[in-house]
């Protein structure tokens, strides 16, 4: 192989990787958080509340207040807050809500099972019900569900 094909090949491995650890992406972004004993169980629970424009924004008032996941998961759901810098947080970062895949990939009962119990490992601690009630909690996670849905165009403020 030549060094003129070798040096870019070289060149964009270096830039991905740094891209991925810059931005924090979670190598393991796939990958459940809820252990494995628990998995099959967290995947029978549904949502009990149905996905309408009044529970979706009870979940968005919710997400952006009282439970503050915006913090951490942004206006966006993106995953970085806009007052955390890429790079000053350790370990897996929030979960990207607009990556369709994550949002194929995990059931609502395993992410219901993550606001009652955190993610070992990780920043999230337990919601539920120090800060959540079961039912708020499902709100929020029809809000969650919503940003894996029609993001071509963008967020307008003050709507869903």
């Amino acid at each position: 192989m030549s060094q003129f094909l070798i040096i870019p090949l070289v060149t964009a491995a270096v830039f991905a990787s740094w891209t991925v650890s810059v931005w924090g992406a979670d190598e393991a972004v796939l990958k459940p958080r809820v252990p494995s004993d628990q998995l099959r169980e967290a995947r029978t629970w549904t949502n009990p509340l149905p996905a309408t424009e009044d529970t979706i924004e009870k979940g968005k008032k919710l997400f952006q207040g009282k439970a503050f996941c915006v913090t951490c998961h942004g206006r966006d759901g993106k995953g970085l807050g806009s007052d955390i810098e890429p790079g000053t947080l350790k370990g897996p970062l929030p979960r990207d809500f607009t990556d369709k895949d994550w949002q194929a990939a995990r059931t609502d009962g395993e992410l219901l099972w993550i606001l009652k119990h955190g993610s070992n490992g990780t920043a999230m601690a337990p919601f539920i019900p120090l800060i959540l009630t079961e039912e708020e909690a499902w709100q929020v996670l029809l809000y969650v569900r919503s940003f894996g849905q029609n993001r071509d165009k963008p967020e307008v403020e003050g709507q869903p």
